[in-house]
C-alpha cells in the first residue's frame, strides 16, 4: 500500500474517533445537565415550601375568619410584606377571601387557569413564580381552599447553579478534539509536502535516468534526511553518467583498438611476406643478405607476437581469467632467469644495461612467467623513452619484509599530463624530447596488465618520473 493511501486512512480514522469521542462527551454532558435540572426543580419546590410554610399555617389556622376579621387580615398582610410574598386566598368555589396585592379588586378567579401546583406551569412571568398550595382543615384533613403565592426568584435561598467545571471540561475537550484534528490535517499536509512530493520528484528523476537522461539535477532545499537522500541520489546520477560516458568511450576505444591492432598486425605481415617473396625470387644472392632479411622478418615476427600477447592477456583480464599460478620460489633464481635474456636484447639497442650486483635470495610466492612479462613490459617502455647511450638499471633490495625490484632509466621521462593515466587501458603516452631507440608501438595495454598481475601477486607497482630526467618503476612483492 502506498504511504499516501495508508496515511489518509489512518488520519480519517483518527478524525472519526475524535468526533465520536466529542459527541459522546457532549451527550454525557447534556444528560448530566438534564438530571441536574430535575434535581434543581425539586430543590426549588422545597425552598418555596420552606418560604411560604409560616404563611400557609397561619392561613389554615384562621381560614374561617379570614374574610371577616380585619386583625387577622392585617397580620397576614404584615407577614406578606415582611417576606415580600404576595398572597391570594381562594375558596373551593373560586371566591377570593383575601388578597395582599394592592389594587387587586377581583372577587373570583377561574380555578382551572389560575391554580398551578407544579413548578413548570407556575412560571408564567420572567423572574416570577406563582404557585398554589391547598389549604387543609386540621381536624377533618379535608381541603377547604387554596393559597396562591407569588414570589420573586431572588428572594429564595441561593439555588444550585449550573456546574461551571463541567462546562469548562466540555469546552476543553472540544478544543482538544479540534486541536487533534488540526494537527492530523497539518501532519497530512506536512508529510505530503516534505516527504511524498520530494519522493515523487525523485521517482520522476529515476525514470529519466532509466531512459538515459542524466541531466536532471535533483535539488532539495532543506537539510534533512530527504536532503541527504537527494544528495546521495545526485551523486549516484553523476557516477552513472560518468560510467555511461566511460562505457561509451571504452566501446569506442575497443573498436579503435581492434582497428589499430588489425592495422599494426597487417604491416609486419606485409613486410614478412615481401621479404619471403624476395628470398623466393632469388634476390638474396649471398649469406649476408639472407641473414639481414631473416633478421628483419624476426623483428616483425616479435612485434606481431607482442601485439597478440597483449591482446590475449587483455581479453583474459576482461573475462577475469588471467592464468596466474603462484608458487614459492627463491627470488635469486627467478630474477636471474628473467634478467639474463633481457640483458642481451637491451644491449642490441645501444642502451647500457646494469644488472643488480647482488640479488637477495628469499622465498617469494610468484608466477615466474607473469613476473617476467611485467619486467619485460617495463623495460620495453623504458626503451620507448630512451635514446642512444642512455642507461637502464635494475636494482633489488629487501625492506619491510618485502622484495623491491626497481627498473630505472635515464630517458626522456613522462609528461606530467600523462602521469595520472598510465595504468589505464588503451592509454598511450606521448614521448617528450628526442627520438627513442624503438617506436612507441603497442595498444596501450601493457601497464594496465602489469598492474593487474602485481595485484594478483598481493604486491604493487608504482612509479616516479621527471621530464628529461628519466623514470623509475618500483615493484613490491611480499616475502613468504
Amino acid at each position: 500500500m502506498y504511504l499516501k493511501n495508508w496515511m489518509n486512512k489512518w488520519v480519517w480514522a483518527l478524525v472519526i474517533c475524535v468526533v465520536l469521542l466529542f459527541i459522546g462527551v457532549l451527550s454525557l454532558f447534556f444528560a448530566t445537565e438534564t438530571s441536574q435540572k430535575e434535581s434543581q426543580d425539586n430543590y426549588v419546590i422545597n425552598q418555596i415550601r420552606i418560604s411560604v410554610n409560616p404563611l400557609l399555617l397561619y392561613i389554615e389556622d384562621h381560614f374561617p375568619n379570614l374574610a371577616l376579621d380585619s386583625a387577622i387580615r392585617s397580620t397576614l398582610q404584615q407577614m406578606s410584606n415582611d417576606r415580600n410574598i404576595d398572597i391570594t386566598v381562594v375558596q373551593l368555589d373560586g371566591t377570593v377571601s383575601y388578597s395582599s396585592i394592592k389594587n387587586d379588586v377581583s372577587t373570583t378567579i377561574h380555578l382551572k387557569h389560575a391554580i398551578h401546583y407544579d413548578l413548570f406551569t407556575s412560571q408564567q412571568e420572567p423572574g416570577k413564580i406563582k404557585i398554589a398550595f391547598p389549604i387543609m382543615n386540621g381536624e377533618s384533613n379535608e381541603q377547604i381552599g387554596n393559597a396562591i403565592f407569588s414570589l420573586n426568584k431572588n428572594i429564595l435561598f441561593p439555588l444550585k447553579q449550573t456546574n461551571s467545571s463541567s462546562t469548562l471540561l466540555l469546552v476543553f475537550i472540544g478544543f482538544l478534539s479540534l486541536l487533534i484534528i488540526c494537527l492530523a490535517l497539518f501532519l497530512v499536509r506536512k508529510v505530503h509536502k516534505d516527504i511524498l512530493k520530494p519522493l515523487h520528484e525523485l521517482r520522476s528523476n529515476t525514470e529519466e535516468i532509466v531512459k538515459g537522461n542524466y541531466e536532471q539535477i535533483t535539488i532539495h532545499s532543506k537539510k534533512d534526511e530527504i536532503g541527504e537522500l537527494y544528495a546521495v541520489f545526485d551523486q549516484m546520477r553523476l557516477e552513472i553518467k560518468q560510467l555511461a560516458i566511460q562505457y561509451n568511450e571504452q566501446e569506442q576505444t575497443q573498436k579503435k583498438l581492434i582497428s589499430n591492432i588489425s592495422h599494426e598486425v597487417r604491416t609486419p605481415l606485409t613486410t614478412i611476406k615481401a621479404y619471403l617473396d624476395a628470398i623466393s625470387e632469388g634476390v638474396c644472392r649471398d649469406e649476408d643478405s639472407l641473414m639481414a632479411y631473416i633478421q628483419i622478418m624476426q623483428s616483425n615476427t616479435d612485434k606481431m607476437s607482442r601485439l597478440v600477447d597483449d591482446l590475449f592477456i587483455h581479453t583474459l583480464k576482461e573475462l577475469g581469467h588471467i592464468p596466474i599460478h603462484l608458487k614459492e620460489q627463491y627470488s635469486q633464481d627467478v630474477l636471474t632467469n628473467i634478467l639474463k635474456p633481457i640483458q642481451y636484447y637491451v644491449q642490441t639497442t645501444n642502451i647500457h644495461f646494469i644488472r643488480p650486483t647482488r640479488i637477495p635470495n628469499v622465498l617469494i610466492l610468484v608466477d615466474a612467467d607473469r613476473l617476467e612479462q611485467v619486467i619485460s613490459n617495463l623495460i620495453t617502455n623504458a626503451l620507448k623513452h630512451s635514446s642512444n647511450e642512455d642507461t637502464i638499471t635494475i636494482t633489488t633490495y629487501i625492506e619491510n619484509q618485502s622484495l623491491y625490484i626497481q627498473v630505472i632509466d635515464t630517458g626522456n621521462g613522462m609528461l606530467p599530463e600523462d602521469m595520472p593515466f598510465i595504468f589505464e587501458r588503451y592509454f598511450r603516452g606521448r614521448q617528450p624530447g628526442s627520438e627513442s631507440v624503438i617506436k612507441n608501438e603497442g595498444a596501450g595495454l601493457g601497464l594496465s596488465i602489469c598492474q593487474h598481475i602485481m595485484e594478483a601477486h598481493h604486491g604493487s607497482i608504482s612509479f616516479h618520473s621527471k621530464p628529461n630526467e628519466g623514470t623509475t618503476f618500483t615493484l613490491i612483492l611480499p616475502i613468504s
